[in-house]
């Protein structure tokens, strides 16, 4: 993979693909990847899980579909207490039982992974926000704060642009092709951004996991799921809520967040005036989502 040139190299930047002289030059290179464990869950999927920060609260952080651990990190930087991100089924080292899978199934995931790690808040990012949606449902007093970022599905399928790009994801890293898994993600950031270093160190760490570790086939099977039947089983959930959404986004629409935070007593929406917000709101993200999760009771 050493001539892989997607996307085009920024000024000063890397021109082929892997560690070597042409890495990147500016920018903030991609750090190494924490090490984790697996860990054994009730229902029997094991699942991969980091642990970073001591003392209290404890918050669990659900990633989005086909990505992970080390995108879902940022977003905890400033959060007080321990945080406990983990790979749901499919994704990374964790198991990938026999399919087809349901929100209920990640939902389980997520519940074991918090009731493991004694986590009393919950940030779920688009698949984990579906998730966690379904887990409160469940068990509408599991925890105390919430965060939905970027929900992508409340009780409706998700757009046919989702299952496209999950499809050629899918077909992109079961056939090896580097350039096109880096096109089926690039779709997550701004065209005036991707030819940056910090973009090209993005894809690289996205790229390495996902050519490393696949991509579940059952995974597919989520896109024709929803996170509930009835938003009106949410009417229960007691946590104060922050849902933060972004205009413009086609995986993520608007509506969905909309809905989803009128369908929670305690919800609070916040919608950014433009998709693309990890990379262009980064800093005010980090901190929206930390003064909530760190305020007094």
């Amino acid at each position: 993979m050493r001539d892989f040139r997607w996307p085009p190299p920024p000024d000063g930047g890397p021109r082929t693909y892997g560690p070597g002289p042409s890495a990147p030059r500016s920018g903030r290179p991609t750090l190494p990847e924490p090490e984790t464990e697996l860990i054994a869950t009730p229902h029997g999927v094991r699942l991969e899980r980091l642990v970073t920060g001591t003392g209290t609260p404890t918050t669990v952080f659900a990633h989005g579909l086909a990505s992970g651990i080390a995108v879902t990190r940022p977003l905890g930087s400033a959060v007080d207490g321990r945080k406990v991100y983990f790979q749901f089924r499919g994704h990374g080292r964790s198991d990938a039982p026999p399919g087809p899978w349901s929100y209920a199934d990640l939902a389980r995931d997520l519940r074991a992974i918090a009731d493991l790690s004694g986590a009393t808040r919950a940030l779920g990012v688009s698949l984990g926000a579906g998730a966690l949606t379904r887990l409160v449902a469940d068990s509408p007093d599991r925890f105390d704060r919430l965060v939905f970022f970027l929900p992508a599905v409340l009780d409706l399928p998700r757009p046919a642009a989702v299952k496209s790009r999950l499809k050629a994801l899918a077909g992109a890293v079961e056939a090896g092709d580097v350039a096109s898994v880096a096109d089926a993600i690039s779709v997550e950031i701004p065209p005036n951004l991707r030819g940056t270093p910090a973009v090209w160190s993005y894809l690289r760490q996205r790229i390495d996991q996902l050519m490393r570790d696949g991509l579940a086939a059952d995974l597919g099977s989520l896109a024709e799921q929803v996170a509930i039947a009835d938003p009106t089983k949410l009417s229960a959930v007691t946590a104060r809520t922050l849902v933060i959404a972004a205009a413009g986004d086609e995986l993520h629409p608007v509506e969905v967040a909309e809905r989803l935070a009128g369908a929670l007593p305690n919800a609070t929406l916040h919608v950014y005036d433009r998709p693309g917000v990890v990379w262009t709101e980064r800093a005010d993200l980090r901190t929206r989502i930390s003064d909530f999760l760190n305020a007094p009771e």
